[in-house]
């Protein structure tokens, strides 16, 4: 049973993301918020598995909720999926920055919002690495990140390996793709993703992409040179 708190300003929104919940199976709604404050507090006493987190409110927005909550946790936190109603949102960068597990258009059907809360709760990727790195490369490109060396300081308590799989991730590889471009298994591409996530504290893959751009390990407009279809397209 996926435990889920939901939170989101606008009473029919939240009424109709419960009642989606309630009705599929395997799911259990566990709290509902109208605001950031409300969640913060909510995600101490509930302890979800999964936080539908909407991202503009009134007072305490959705990253700042983010942060706190993800800061409170005891050992794992929940995982965060951002609500928003378009992709190339600073609002969503500033969650995907604070540790958010991914986004999710307001308008995505039922079907797709179910996978995502699945899939995000398992540590997947919610999208392909494509939509995370559209969305950085366009708000990397408004503050001027450059591309750096090939392993910027901030990065040095990586392994040359690790720094390596972290790159190709943040230039949209998937796992798979990563383990056929350097001649390992996808379960190693993984072991290294999550030591990487580890030594640099952070909480979600979309975390790491950011921390990709914002060092200059990887440059706006690089990336693996070929074409990648997104999940919500």
């Amino acid at each position: 049973m996926t435990r889920v708190l939901v939170v989101d300003d606008q009473f029919l929104i939240r009424a109709g993301l419960v009642g989606l919940l309630d009705a599929a199976p395997g799911f259990e709604v566990v709290g509902e918020a109208g605001d950031g404050e409300e969640a913060v507090r909510l995600a101490a006493e509930t302890r979800p598995d999964v936080i539908l987190m909407d991202i503009r409110m009134p007072g305490t927005n959705g990253i700042e909720a983010t942060e706190r909550i993800l800061a409170q946790a005891d050992g794992s936190g929940p995982r965060i999926l951002i609500l928003t109603t378009f992709d190339l949102d600073e609002y969503v960068y500033g969650a995907l920055r604070a540790g958010a597990s991914g986004f999710l258009l307001k308008d995505s059907g039922p079907e797709r919002l179910l996978t995502a809360v699945r899939a995000v709760e398992v540590g997947d990727a919610l999208f392909a690495p494509s939509v995370t790195r559209r969305l950085v490369e366009a708000f990397a490109r408004q503050q001027g990140v450059a591309e750096g060396p090939k392993s910027p300081p901030a990065l040095d308590v990586l392994t040359s390996r690790e720094v390596e799989v972290l790159k190709l991730t943040a230039g949209g590889l998937s796992n798979l793709e990563i383990a056929d471009r350097l001649y390992i298994s996808e379960a190693t591409v993984k072991t290294h993703l999550n030591r990487t996530m580890t030594k640099l504290d952070l909480d979600s893959r979309a975390q790491a992409v950011v921390i990709a751009y914002e060092t200059g390990l990887v440059k706006p407009g690089g990336g693996s040179g070929r074409q990648v279809v997104p999940f919500t397209e």
